[in-house]
């Protein structure tokens, strides 16, 4: 009769235990064979390796091109943008100007016909925004300052504005970035802001921000003669530095060998 499963056969009973205890010095690592689990080496940075967004992938190849290649002046100027210090300032008083979101217009309107149908009052002074525009504001010189995003998408769409803010003498001032731009007049993004007045309690800071704008770019001429680019990669800069290495050990040897003749 074969033996029941819960019982140890008496042949059994004194054999010893095959089970190995477990070494100290090369611990037992299972390894996981999930998906992925059994080729992902551990501690190891993938993130190379990985598919990119399309989005992702050209924004990065177009900043390393803006390395290599040789970049206009008035392309290069839109990696010049204004200071954290010097942005917070401007930010500060441009979020007093901020226009009305629809919720508030709605209700300001409710309430003047609830008052007896009196006309909507107007805000004297608020941020304007729109690329068209500011061009007619910039134009007519009543812009009184120009904020314009350095990554707007194309840059075709605002490359010519600083020159116009030059020709027609309208302060300008590139800032750090477009969805901040859009965020002080309730919208995704704004490629450019601009004010055409504020109150006289903020006056003196508006002309301080404007002696600004025209000394660090209506009149800067370094930003209109400046190139930017022509910056190599590190394998290419390796490769010139090794070869001119080559080149003054050759020049040295037939300096010395010049001395003996």
């Amino acid at each position: 009769m074969a033996p029941k499963k819960g019982s140890k056969s008496k042949k059994d009973e004194g054999k010893p235990s095959s089970k190995k205890a477990a070494d100290p010095l090369f611990p037992s690592r299972p390894r996981t064979f999930q998906i992925g689990g059994d080729i992902r080496p551990a501690g190891r940075d993938l993130s190379r390796f990985v598919k990119w967004p399309r989005y992702v992938r050209i924004q990065r190849q177009r900043s390393v091109l803006y390395q290599r290649l040789k970049v206009p002046p008035a392309i290069h100027q839109f990696t010049k943008p204004i200071g954290k210090n010097e942005a917070m300032t401007v930010f500060t008083l441009l979020n007093k100007y901020r226009p009305d979101t629809k919720a508030a217009k709605k209700q300001k309107i409710k309430e003047a016909a609830a008052a007896g149908g009196a006309a909507v009052a107007k805000t004297a002074f608020q941020v304007k925004f729109g690329l068209k525009h500011i061009t007619t504001l910039v134009e007519e010189k009543k812009a009184q300052l120009v904020l314009i995003a350095n990554d707007v998408d194309p840059i075709e769409l605002v490359l010519w504005l600083p020159a116009l803010c030059r020709k027609m003498q309208v302060p300008f001032m590139i800032v750090k970035d477009k969805a901040r731009l859009g965020a002080l007049v309730h919208q995704k993004k704004a490629a450019c802001v601009c004010l055409t007045g504020v109150e006289k309690a903020d006056e003196a800071q508006l002309n301080l921000l404007r002696n600004l704008a025209l000394e660090s770019f209506n009149n800067n001429a370094e930003l209109v003669r400046k190139w930017g680019g022509g910056k190599m990669g590190l394998k290419t800069q390796a490769k010139l530095d090794k070869r001119a290495k080559a080149v003054a050990v050759e020049e040295a040897k037939k300096v010395a060998s010049l001395n003996r003749a």
